[in-house]
């Protein structure tokens, strides 16, 4: 064999040695990481607020994926494999932070503009601001139930198959908030709902979701959570007939329902 075949294959040997074939635990990594550089890519979200980590997680993607190909060891794949998706999961973490404090800006803003209005309506005394606030909740309560007072927040206030309040929600929550601040003793139970389309089990994650979020946003804004039960009971107990747009929107909702001046709740379903 001649000295250049010879140093022909010596060479192709190394390489071979370089690139030898991923374990599992490696390839698994590549794999993680390229579905979770996939989800954050595809999330408007994420991408407005934290750009410059998805591109990061998209250069160390390519870099691992490159290295897999030809030339890398399965230790360099796994290491740009890990620093992918460490920058997918930082890009989720950001903005998670800034819907949360766009969120709370907005909730403080709604709080704002609340308290102006009790002022220029020359409220006199609590007792009259307590009265007034028990009449705007009346006014949003659905019903007068065996159970209680209930006050419905419909899907409206929720995108399709989402838990996050939109803004319209901020105005019907700081009337709460402010209705419980007045009467500490009151407590409410928050029951999520849903239609009956999709799997059982995915709704009743929604549905607790659901309940969850707008149990979260009277925390925020000052409420203790003992004065807060949270429960999700998915499609049971619908309101209307699933075979319909309409009756679906209506199954899927919030109801809270509100104490007596002692603070008892009504029975549980």
């Amino acid at each position: 064999m001649s000295p250049m075949r010879t140093g022909a294959v010596a060479l192709m040997s190394v390489l071979l040695a370089g690139c030898a074939g991923l374990t599992d635990e490696h390839s698994a990594a590549l794999d993680a990481a390229r579905s979770s550089f996939q989800s954050v890519k595809e999330d408007p979200e994420v991408l407005r607020s934290a750009p410059k980590d998805v591109i990061r997680a998209g250069e160390s993607l390519g870099r691992a994926e490159r290295l897999s190909g030809y030339w890398g060891s399965a230790e360099d794949v796994a290491h740009y494999a890990y620093l992918s998706q460490r920058y997918s999961e930082i890009a989720r973490e950001h903005a998670k932070l800034a819907a949360d404090q766009e969120r709370a800006a907005r909730l403080e803003l709604d709080r704002q503009r609340l308290q102006l209005a009790l002022r220029e309506a020359k409220l006199l005394s609590v007792q009259e601001q307590n009265a007034w606030l028990e009449e705007q909740i009346v006014n949003m309560a659905t019903a007068q139930t065996d159970r209680g007072l209930v006050m419905t927040l419909g899907d409206v206030l929720f995108d399709a198959g989402e838990a996050r309040l939109k803004t319209s929600a901020n105005r019907t929550v700081l009337k709460l908030v402010q209705f419980l601040q007045l009467n500490p003793r009151r407590i409410v139970r928050i029951e999520g709902y849903s239609d009956s389309s999709g799997k059982r089990e995915e709704n009743l994650e929604l549905s607790k979701a659901r309940a969850q979020t707008v149990a979260d946003a009277l925390t925020d804004l000052g409420i203790d959570d003992k004065r807060i039960e949270v429960q999700g009971f998915g499609e049971s107990f619908p309101v209307a007939e699933n075979a319909s747009a309409k009756g679906r929107a209506q199954n899927r909702r919030v109801e809270i329902l509100f104490s007596d001046e002692q603070g008892r709740l009504g029975a549980n379903r």
